[in-house]
């Protein structure tokens, strides 16, 4: 799709990424409430019924013939692996945890995102946004540390500790997924990449 010029498309991008986490905050509430509901079934009804939509989108667009075609079929299945890894993580770190603290970690996602656009994306990352990056981390440091303490004390696997771990999980496979979503950008449509990710999760989740 076409990139709006200056910081006009920058801005564009910061809104809808705003936008995004205000949704997906909304979404983790609702899991959190069907906390007795298996990840595996989280997974599959929030994916299958995220179709809809899309399938509606494209149809009154007049695009469901092209929309499911596709230069890279298996990035799609890849991304759609990578993020279901990191849906069915995530998803289990919020049955396991207080709201708040699974969606304090799961904020660790955007600081793993700009290392590995660095590291596998050669993208220039700044001074001052390592440093940010450094600050964020080290936050969520503090806040898992008190939840890890089975590596140390030998208190035993709680269910905290393993959602701490599936959190951090979640955050590295998200952060993968997003770097193919990069990726795929560059010659897919928007509509493509959530059609083939809903039904690989979908199909994953089932």
């Amino acid at each position: 799709p076409a990139q709006l010029p200056g910081s006009r498309g920058a801005l564009t991008g910061i809104a809808l990424k705003v936008a995004s986490v205000c949704i997906f905050l909304a979404m983790a509430a609702f899991i959190k409430a069907s906390d007795e509901v298996p990840a595996g079934q989280l997974v599959f009804f929030r994916s299958f019924f995220a179709l809809l939509p899309v399938l509606v989108y494209l149809s009154v667009t007049g695009a469901l013939a092209t929309g499911f075609k596709t230069k890279h079929p298996l990035s799609h299945v890849l991304r759609g692996l990578v993020g279901t890894g990191g849906m069915m993580f995530g998803f289990t770190a919020l049955t396991k945890l207080p709201l708040p603290e699974a969606t304090t970690i799961n904020y660790a996602t955007p600081l793993i995102i700009v290392v590995f656009s660095a590291v596998f994306l050669h993208e220039k990352v700044r001074l001052y946004r390592w440093s940010a990056v450094l600050v964020g981390l080290v936050g969520v440091l503090i806040i898992v540390s008190p939840q890890l303490t089975v590596f140390t004390s030998g208190a035993g696997f709680t269910d905290t500790t393993f959602g701490t771990i599936s959190a951090l999980l979640g955050c590295v496979f998200a952060a993968t997924a997003m770097l193919l979503v990069r990726r795929l950008v560059a010659t897919e449509s928007s509509a493509t990449i959530v059609l083939y990710f809903s039904l690989a999760s979908s199909f994953a989740g089932l």
